[in-house]
């Protein structure tokens, strides 16, 4: 441990894969806060090693050879994660939703975990996997292998998640995940977001817009469904394993884009009249970017959603997942019963300085 209060912790970030989505902002946040930290990590993108200004730490699983596959060798990124050595340091922080918080780190390291979620695949979207793993051709396999091996993979998650000294939920949905699969206590330190991307507001708004991976459990299909049976113009930005199913629910008011730039990305959220988020998400950093551009959330009420939804204030929640209740909402929704500057002041609770103080302010008073 550093020897007074002057020198600065040697520092490790750990991470299940570096691809593109919410988990890897969290890691850039850690990277801009500790910039000569290495990121051990099982797979890297060369966009996200560039990004990371090359600190970035692979092994053999960089060079596996099925890509496709990659995702379906949890047992190989344990045996990888479990072997690395962390006896340089004084702190490491994982940054997981899956495998990399199993690392194993000598009594006088403080390994803090930032957990993203409980391993989906083994907890509470188990069955979702089984139902479409998203493997394409090598979805039957996924199902066999997912089944076969779930309860011994259960088992070690579990001890796995006993390993970290302290752990951070990314939502009060998490912590309340982490206390029913693991047992354990955690604090609630929400990710990271740009806010100042989507500082500017249309002044005239019209139609609603959904934007994120389209699998099934996010319920794209619940807002396509709404939009065509409301005739009202949605926008559904993103791409996914669900994108031809749901293409074939649309109707004439529904448009689909991929391929959007941040800076188009922006200028959607800020023109709609409302964001729909209608799936349980761990959080939900779309959602809170359309609350950064000005924009209201119409969500389900539940998990992520509930720690930033104000009803009647920054969006309105519909109560059951079902297009019916959705429409409902949708049929009377009005952008202009809601206060754009009131909305966009909210969404900095959530920004990039926001996180790097409370993670600050945690790591300072265990290291």
């Amino acid at each position: 441990m550093p020897t007074n209060k002057t020198d600065k912790p040697r520092v490790a970030i750990v991470h299940d894969w570096l691809i593109g989505g919410g988990a890897e902002r969290v890691v850039m946040e850690l990277h801009n806060m500790y910039p000569d930290a290495p990121i051990y990590t099982s797979y890297c993108s060369s966009a996200w090693r560039q990004k990371l200004d090359n600190k970035v730490v692979t092994g053999w699983l960089q060079y596996w050879p099925f890509s496709k596959l990659r995702k379906f060798i949890p047992f190989l990124r344990i045996w990888w994660f479990t072997r690395l050595r962390f006896d340089d340091f004084d702190l490491v922080i994982s940054s997981s939703g899956a495998e990399a918080k199993g690392i194993r780190t000598p009594a006088n390291v403080v390994h803090i975990n930032y957990c993203h979620a409980p391993t989906h695949y083994y907890w509470n979207r188990y069955n979702d996997y089984l139902k479409n793993p998203g493997f394409g051709i090598f979805n039957g396999l996924a199902r066999f292998g997912l089944k076969t091996l779930v309860e011994p993979l259960r088992r070690w998650d579990y001890r796995a998640a006993q390993r970290p000294n302290y752990m951070i939920a990314n939502s009060t949905f998490t912590q309340d995940e982490i206390k029913k699969y693991y047992g354990r206590d955690s604090v609630v330190v929400h990710p990271p977001i740009d806010t100042e991307r989507f500082s500017s507001s249309s002044p005239e708004r019209h139609g609603f817009v959904i934007t994120g991976r389209q699998t099934p459990y996010k319920r794209v299909d619940l807002a396509v469904k709404a939009c065509t049976d409301l005739s009202l113009d949605l926008t559904v930005i993103g791409k996914g394993p669900d994108h031809r199913r749901l293409q074939s629910l649309a109707g004439p008011t529904i448009t689909f884009l991929t391929g959007v730039s941040d800076v188009e990305l922006a200028s959607h959220l800020s023109a709609a009249q409302a964001f729909i988020f209608p799936g349980v998400d761990d959080f939900g950093i779309a959602a809170v970017e359309a609350m950064a551009a000005g924009t209201p959330i119409v969500a389900y009420k539940a998990g992520g959603a509930l720690d930033y939804v104000i009803n009647g204030e920054t969006g309105r929640f519909f109560e059951e997942q079902s297009v019916e209740s959705l429409s409902k909402v949708l049929a009377g929704f009005r952008s202009g019963d809601f206060n754009s500057a009131h909305i966009r002041q909210a969404a900095t609770a959530f920004s990039t300085k926001a996180f790097q103080k409370s993670m600050f302010a945690i790591i300072n008073k265990l290291v």
